[in-house]
């Protein structure tokens, strides 16, 4: 459930992040895509899970999945209530594929982030020359 949260987590704090601009400028930050957000979310998550390279990839689905669709609910909420319902179901119906799509990026991520949990234990457990 750790390796769940900090991966929802660091998936929020992208997806948030991506999107803010810098007071008093015209500057915005860069826009991570729903793929980079994706794969760094379960990257995070995989890291997390020491028991092997299949349980980092669920718990990178699972983590970018969430926090996707935390994401997707904020962005239905304002747009209902600035742009009026049309809008709102309009970006739920957008939402709802982006949710789906956002998984496999998860997924890449958190098999990465297993096996490089994997290597830096391995290296750690090798002896000094």
């Amino acid at each position: 459930m750790r390796a769940i949260a900090y991966g929802f987590g660091a998936t929020i704090l992208l997806g948030i992040i991506s999107g803010l601009t810098i007071p008093f400028t015209n500057l915005t930050l860069p826009v991570l895509g729903y793929a980079l957000v994706g794969v760094l979310g379960g990257l995070v998550a995989g890291y997390m899970v020491a028991t092997g390279m299949a349980d980092g990839a669920i718990n990178g689905l699972v983590a970018t999945m969430l926090g996707a669709i935390i994401v997707a609910i904020g962005l239905v909420v304002f747009n209902v209530l600035f742009t009026g319902v049309f809008f709102g179901l309009t970006t739920l119906a957008a939402s709802i594929v982006v949710i789906a799509l956002a998984g496999i990026p998860g997924v890449v991520g958190g098999a990465l982030g297993s096996m490089l949990h994997d290597r830096s234990e391995a290296r750690r457990s090798r002896p000094v020359a």
